[in-house]
This record gives structure tokens, sequence and C-alpha cells, in this order.
């Protein structure tokens, strides 16, 4: 059963047809990779679906409802996340202080104060620099904070964007470790990533994008063997 379903959405940027008739589904408990190149469309599809963006057409829909009309506090409060490129933490914030902002749409005080130590016993380092100025973290744990506000605000569906970009080898498997994690927690994923092996890998279902279309999808598995995926994106 899809959590997330995105019908037929279509984005102009003034006289430019970005997104031309997408359409995708994230089950429950599904980690759903969107691949393609740069400027295909995945972060705009992403900005839509989270109502940064406003949409020429189509439908957007969390458990059955309707998003369009929503403006973005109001989609954020109903479950669906946007974790944007680059972080975008709070710099002159502390690490409390941005987790405290991940909760921005709650009011039950006594399960924020649960979900912050639940945050720092997923994300150890977070407890390490609770008082420090987030825009002084290291990349890596930028983005471990970046996971981490997100996840205050308790989403059924978290949309990742680029999560991996600028980041070391190590730091990468370290924050797709965290994605498994997050996951198995019952958080279903919609992953933007410009490395398609490691989306795919991590993935149960993949989307394949190109000029702003959806040009092949199926199990994240099949993809990474099929031919032309390889070519055209995992050398």
């Amino acid at each position: 059963m899809a959590i997330l379903e995105i019908a037929d959405l279509h984005v102009h940027y003034e006289t430019l047809h970005v997104l031309q008739g997408i359409s995708l589904s994230v089950g429950k408990g599904q980690i759903v990779a969107l691949v393609g190149s740069n400027g295909a469309g995945k972060s705009t599809t992403l900005r839509a679906a989270s109502g940064l963006l406003p949409a020429r057409s189509g439908e957007v829909r969390l458990e059955g409802r309707p998003l369009m009309r929503l403006e973005p506090h109001e989609i954020a409060a109903m479950g669906l996340r946007h974790m944007p490129e680059g972080r975008r933490i709070f710099g002159r914030l502390t690490v409390r202080e941005n987790l405290e902002m991940g909760a921005f749409t709650r009011r039950d005080r006594n399960d924020i104060a649960m979900d912050k130590e639940r945050m720092v016993s997923l994300f150890p380092r977070l407890k390490e620099r609770w008082t420090q100025l987030a825009g002084t973290l290291s990349g890596g744990e930028q983005q471990m904070l970046a996971m981490a506000r997100a996840l205050m605000g308790r989403p059924r569906v978290l949309m990742m964007d680029e999560p991996s970009l600028g980041l070391s080898p190590l730091l990468v498997e370290q924050v797709f470790d965290s994605i498994r994690m997050i996951n198995d927690e019952g958080v279903a994923i919609l992953l933007v990533e410009q490395n398609a092996s490691l989306a795919l890998g991590v993935a149960d279902v993949g989307y394949v994008m190109e000029s702003g279309r959806i040009t092949l999808s199926g199990a994240a598995a099949d993809l990474l063997e099929n031919e032309w995926v390889q070519r055209a994106y995992l050398g």
C-alpha cells in the first residue's frame, strides 16, 4: 500500500516545463530511490511535493490525503518531511536548538523531550556536540543533525535530497547506515541521490528520471542489473 503518491505532476519555471507528468509512489516501510543526472528534475520533484514549489497540475497524496493546496508547514505537520540538498541546518543555533526547531509543528512537550533523547541515542556524536553551534560541526555531523532534526517531526515519509553530497567515502558509508537505521524505525524514505549505485543498493524500488520524466522504474535490484542503467549511471 502506498503511503506517498505523486501522480501526473507538472511544474514550470516560467516558460520552462521542468516536470512533465511525474508519477511515483512510496510504499509503507519502503526506501524508494529517484536517480538521474543533474538537471533531470529530481530536486524539483521533492520541492513540489513538500509545497516549496507550486505545481501547474497533478496530485500529491499522503496516506490518501491531498497535499497540493497546503502550505509547506502544514505538509510537514501531516508527516511528510523534506531534507533539502546541502543540509540547511541552522548554523547559529546549537545542536539542541536545531532539534527543537525540528519539532516546531508539535505541542507534546514531554514526548519532544523523549525524542531528543532518542536522537542522541541514534546519533551519539550529537550528544557530544549538544551545546555546540551547528555551523561549527563537520560535514558528516551536520548531515547527522539534519537527519535527526527531520526525525524530530515524527515523519511518516522522509524525503532526502543528496545526503552524501560533499562527504568523504567513510562518512558516506555512515550516512547510508543511518538511512537504513531510520527506515528500520518505520519511516518510509524517498531518496534523491547522485550516486545511483549507493541509492539503488539501499532501496527497495527505483525510478530513473531524465529531462523531467520518469523513463524507467522497477525493483532496485533489477535496475542495478539493467545494462542501460549501468552504462548511463553506474560507470
